[in-house]
C-alpha cells in the first residue's frame, strides 16, 4: 500500500518544515546574540525580548544614570596601577640599581620579572582577565628594563645598535611565546610583533650596512609582517603587522626610488622585490587588492624606468617612464560578460573575478591599470608646455601687424620627444573601447597637432597649414563623428545593477517556497537610470571645443602676413559655414555666428589692404550685417542668432563713422534700413520696427546736428509725430488702453524739452508757441476724456504762463510796501481755512474726475 503523499503537498509540507527550522534558527540566533551582550557588555543588558504576543512586564522606575560603568572603572584604576608600577620600575632601575651588588641586582631582576610574568597566570584562573593584563603589561615592560639594566652593568662595551637587535629578537621570541602560552591575554603578541620589527635593521646598522642594505632589511621584515597579516588571526596582531608592512615597505620603496636614480641596478632589484611582495599580498587580500597593486605597479614602472633611463639621452627620460607606464596599462582586459564563479572552483581570499585565462583577479589589473595610467598622465602633464605655447603663443604678438616679421620661437630647449609622449597616449586610449578614452585620446591628438610646430621647430607656413588642417579635422569630425565612435558600444538604459534580483529569482527556484520571499532577498522595484549621452554627441562636442579653440590662435598668426591672414579667414569662412549648413543644433548656431565674427574680420582687412579710412570702413561694416539680414530671411533655425550678431557687428561701425558726422548719419539711416527691411518678417516686425525708428530717429539728429540747427523741437518732433500716431493706433485698436500708454511718452518727449527752453529763452515766440500747443492739448485731453495730455498739457500751460508772468510779478512785488506781501498772504490763509471743507471737496471732485479720465 503506497501512503506517499501527491507532489504538491508533499511540497506544501516541506516548505512549512523549512519556515519552521528557520524561525527556530532566528530565535535560537537571537538568545546566542543576547548572551554575548550579557558576558561582555559594560552595562547590565537590556531583558530578553519577549515572546511574540506575550505581555510585557510593567515597568518600575527607572534608577538613576550612573556617572561610570563598573567595567570602565575597573579599567581605569587598572591602568593607573599598572602605570605607577611601571614608572617605580623604570625610577628604580636608573636610580636605585647602582647602590646594589651584583647579587642583589640579580635576586631583584629574576624575582621582580618572573613574579610579574607569573601572576597573570594566576589571575587568568580565577577569571580575572583585565588584572592579567595590566600585570602582564608590567612584566612586559620590566624584561626590557632587565635588558636595558643587563647591557649597562654586564655588557656596557657592547655596541649598541647591535646589542638592541639581539635583545629585541630576544624579547619577541619570548614574548609569543607567552603571549601563545596564555591565549587570553591580547597585549603580548603585538609586543612581540613591534619589537620584531628591530633586529633585521639595527643588525644591518650595527653590522655597517648602507642604505641598500638597510632597505633590504625593511623590506624582508615587512615581508615577515605581510606573512602574519596573511597567517595570523588575532586582530591586534594583524594591524599592528599591517602598521609595521606598511612603515617598513614604504621605507623600502622609497630608498629604491631613489636608488634608481643613483645605483639603477640595485634599485631595480629593491624595487622589483618590492613589486611581487605587493602583489601576492594584493592578490591574496582582496579587499586591498587594488591599492595594493597600484603601489607595485609604481615600483615596476620606477625599476623599469630605472634601467632604460641609463641608456636613452636626456630627452628621452619622461618618454620612458610614460612608455613603461602605458605599457603596464596594457594588463587591463576588461572582458565583455563577466561570470561570476562557482565556490568550488574559487581560491580563498581571491576576489573570483580573474582576467583573461584567470591569470590575475580583476582589482589586481585595475590596481596595475591605474598605476601605469597615473605615470602616463604624468608624462602627458609634462608634454603640455608646447602645447600651450602653440595655442597661446601667436596671441602674445611681438610684432606689428602685417609686418612680415614673426616673434621668436619659444620653448627653444624644451625636449621635442614631448609629443612622442601625446602621440603614444593617445595611441594607447584610442584601442580602448570606451567612450572616457575615446574622448581623451581625441584630446590628445589635438593636443599633439597643436604642439608639434614648436616642439619640431616648423616654419610659419607649415605652421599656419597645421593649424588650419588641425581646425578643419576637427569640424569635419565635429559635423559627421561616426569615425570616431567606430568600436564603441552604443549606450542602452539598463536597470540599476545594486538591485538583487538574479539571487532572490534564484533562490525561489531552488527552494520552491510558495510566496513572496523576504528578508534580505526581497525583490526591490528596478530604478530607472538616466539614459546616457550618444558617443557620437559627446566626441562631436569635443572635437566642435577643439576646432573652435584653436580659431583665435590661427588667425593671429596669421596677421604677421597680409597674404596669410586673407588665406586664414577666408578658408575659416568656408569652414565655418560648412558647418552651419551641415551641422544641427547648437554646433550649427555657434558655427554661423562664428561665420559672421570671420566674414567681420575679412571685411575689415579688405578695408585694411585697400588703405581705406575709418568712415568708408565703417559703411563696409554694414555689408555683414546687411547680410545677416538676407540670410536670416531663408535660414530660419540660425536667424535670430545671426542676426543679433550682425547687429552686434553694426554697433564698432556706427563708432568709426563717428569721427565724420555727416558718415555717421549715413551709417546710421543704412542701419535703419536694414531693420526695416528685416521688420517686414513678422516673427521680427515689433523688435526690428523699433530699432528701425530709433535709428532712423538718431540719424536725423546727427544730421541736424551737422547742419547746425540749435531749436530742440527739431530733434524732438520726428520723435512725437509717429509716437502720436503709433498711440492713435493703438487705442483704435485697444480702447482700455491708457492714455499715458498712448500718449504719454510723445507728448513728453517734446513739450518737456521745449518747456526747458522756454524757460532759458529770452525771445517771445518760443513760450508762446508752446504755450498754445498746450492749451490744444488741454482742450483735447478735456474734451476726450484723456489724463495724460489734460494733466500734461495743463501742468506745461500752467509753467509757460508762470515764465511769462514772472517778470510782471516781480515789478509789481518790488513796487509795492513791505508789509503788503505778508498782509495778503495772511488774507489768503484766512479765506482758505474759512472754506476749508468745501475746497478739500471740490479738490476730491476734481482728483475723482480727473482718475476717470483714460
Amino acid at each position: 500500500m503506497d501512503n506517499s503523499l501527491p507532489p504538491a503537498d508533499e511540497l506544501v509540507l516541506v516548505d512549512r518544515e523549512l519556515a519552521r527550522l528557520d524561525a527556530r534558527r532566528s530565535q535560537l540566533l537571537a538568545r546566542r546574540a543576547w548572551l554575548l551582550r550579557v558576558l561582555y557588555a559594560p552595562t547590565a543588558p537590556a531583558p530578553f525580548p519577549p515572546a511574540p504576543g506575550a505581555r510585557p512586564a510593567a515597568a518600575g522606575p527607572r534608577p538613576p544614570v550612573a556617572d561610570s560603568t563598573p567595567r570602565s572603572a575597573q579599567n581605569v584604576l587598572l591602568t593607573l596601577g599598572g602605570t605607577l608600577l611601571t614608572i617605580a620600575a623604570i625610577a628604580f632601575t636608573l636610580v636605585s640599581w647602582g647602590s646594589m651588588g651584583i647579587g642583589g641586582r640579580s635576586v631583584v631582576l629574576f624575582a621582580v620579572t618572573s613574579a610579574a610574568l607569573a601572576v597573570p597566570v594566576a589571575l587568568l584562573r580565577r577569571g580575572l582577565a583585565s588584572t592579567a593584563e595590566s600585570v602582564a603589561a608590567l612584566g612586559l615592560v620590566l624584561m626590557v628594563l632587565d635588558a636595558y639594566a643587563l647591557h649597562r652593568v654586564a655588557l656596557p662595551e657592547t655596541d649598541g645598535a647591535g646589542y638592541t637587535a639581539v635583545a629585541a629578537a630576544v624579547l619577541a621570541g619570548v614574548w609569543t611565546a607567552y603571549g601563545s602560552a596564555l591565549s587570553r591575554l591580547r597585549i603580548p603578541l603585538p609586543a612581540a610583533v613591534v619589537a620584531g620589527q628591530l633586529p633585521l635593521p639595527l643588525g644591518v646598522l650595527a653590522a655597517g650596512g648602507g642604505p641598500t642594505a638597510f632597505a633590504w632589511a625593511a623590506l624582508v621584515t615587512a615581508a615577515a609582517d605581510g606573512a602574519l597579516i596573511l597567517w595570523t588571526r588575532p586582530a591586534a596582531v594583524r594591524i599592528t603587522a599591517a602598521v609595521g608592512a606598511t612603515g617598513l615597505g614604504g621605507w623600502a620603496l622609497l630608498t629604491g626610488g631613489w636608488l634608481s636614480l643613483t645605483s639603477p641596478w640595485s634599485g631595480a632589484a629593491l624595487l622589483l622585490a618590492s613589486a611581487a611582495l605587493t602583489l601576492y599580498a594584493a592578490r591574496r587580500l582582496p579587499s586591498l587588492a587594488v591599492a595594493a597593486s597600484a603601489v607595485a605597479g609604481l615600483a615596476a614602472v620606477a625599476a623599469a624606468g630605472g634601467l632604460l633611463r641609463p641608456a636613452v639621452p636626456a630627452d628621452w627620460t619622461v618618454p620612458v617612464y610614460a612608455l613603461c607606464g602605458l605599457a603596464l596599462v596594457s594588463v587591463w582586459r576588461p572582458s565583455a560578460a563577466p561570470s561570476a564563479p562557482s565556490p568550488a572552483t574559487s581560491p580563498a581570499g581571491d576576489d573570483g573575478a580573474a582576467g583573461a585565462g584567470g591569470r590575475l583577479p580583476v582589482g589586481v589589473r585595475l590596481g596595475l591599470a591605474c598605476a601605469g595610467a597615473g605615470v602616463a598622465a604624468l608624462g602627458v602633464v609634462w608634454a603640455l608646455p608646447p602645447v600651450a605655447v602653440g595655442l597661446l603663443g601667436p596671441m602674445a604678438r611681438t610684432t606689428e601687424v602685417w609686418s612680415g616679421e614673426h616673434a621668436d620661437r619659444a620653448l627653444t630647449s624644451f625636449p621635442g620627444t614631448a609629443v612622442l609622449v601625446l602621440a603614444a597616449a593617445a595611441a594607447v586610449l584610442a584601442a580602448v573601447p570606451r567612450l572616457w578614452a575615446r574622448c581623451v585620446a581625441l584630446a590628445l591628438v589635438w593636443a599633439l597637432l597643436t604642439a608639434l610646430p614648436v616642439s619640431l621647430g616648423l616654419p610659419y607656413a607649415a605652421t599656419l597649414a597645421l593649424q588650419l588642417l588641425t581646425i578643419a579635422a576637427a569640424l569635419a569630425s565635429a559635423v559627421r563623428p561616426g569615425p570616431l565612435t567606430r568600436g564603441l558600444r552604443r549606450p542602452e538604459p539598463s536597470e540599476d545593477p545594486g538591485t538583487p534580483q538574479a539571487e532572490p529569482a534564484a533562490a525561489a527556484g531552488a527552494s520552491g517556497a510558495p510566496g513572496a520571499p523576504w528578508g534580505p532577498w526581497a525583490p526591490s522595484r528596478p530604478r530607472p537610470q538616466a539614459p546616457a549621452a550618444e558617443p557620437g554627441t559627446v566626441l562631436g562636442w569635443l572635437a566642435y571645443a577643439c576646432g573652435l579653440v584653436s580659431v583665435p590662435s590661427a588667425v593671429a598668426l596669421a596677421l604677421d602676413v597680409r597674404a596669410a591672414t586673407f588665406a586664414a579667414l577666408g578658408a575659416l569662412l568656408v569652414l565655418l559655414a560648412g558647418v552651419a549648413v551641415l551641422g544641427t543644433g547648437a554646433r550649427r548656431v555657434v558655427a554661423a555666428c562664428a561665420a559672421v565674427l570671420t566674414a567681420t574680420g575679412l571685411v575689415v582687412a579688405v578695408a585694411a589692404a585697400a588703405g581705406w579710412e575709418d568712415h568708408w570702413t565703417a559703411l563696409a561694416l554694414l555689408l555683414v550685417p546687411g547680410a545677416t539680414a538676407a540670410v536670416g530671411a531663408k535660414a530660419r533655425p540660425v536667424a535670430l542668432p545671426v542676426e543679433i550678431t550682425g547687429a552686434v557687428v553694426a554697433l564698432p561701425a556706427f563708432a568709426l563713422a563717428a569721427s565724420r558726422p555727416a558718415f555717421l548719419a549715413l551709417a546710421l539711416a543704412l542701419g535703419g534700413v536694414i531693420a526695416a527691411a528685416t521688420a517686414v518678417r513678422p516673427e521680427r516686425r515689433r523688435f526690428a520696427s523699433w530699432t528701425a525708428a530709433v535709428l532712423f530717429l538718431l540719424a536725423t539728429w546727427v544730421r541736424l546736428a551737422v547742419w547746425e540747427v540749435a531749436t530742440p523741437e527739431a530733434y524732438t518732433l520726428p520723435v512725437t509725430v509717429p509716437a502720436l500716431v503709433v498711440g492713435f493706433l493703438r487705442r483704435r485698436r485697444d480702447r482700455d488702453a491708457s492714455s499715458w500708454t498712448a500718449y504719454g511718452p510723445g507728448l513728453a518727449a517734446t513739450l518737456l524739452p521745449s518747456l526747458l527752453a522756454a524757460w532759458t529763452d529770452p525771445e517771445w515766440p518760443r513760450p508762446l508757441a508752446l504755450g498754445v500747443a498746450a492749451l490744444v492739448v488741454t482742450l483735447l485731453g478735456a474734451r476726450f476724456r484723456l489724463q495724460a495730455l489734460l494733466v500734461l498739457g495743463g501742468s506745461v500751460l500752467a509753467l509757460d504762463g508762470l515764465h511769462e508772468l514772472a517778470p510782471y510779478v516781480v515789478q509789481a512785488v518790488g513796487a509795492l510796501p513791505r508789509w503788503l506781501p505778508p498782509a495778503l498772504a495772511g488774507l489768503l490763509l484766512l479765506a482758505v481755512g474759512a472754506t476749508y471743507e468745501q475746497r478739500l471737496r471740490d479738490a476730491r471732485r476734481l482728483r475723482d474726475r480727473v482718475a476717470r479720465m483714460r
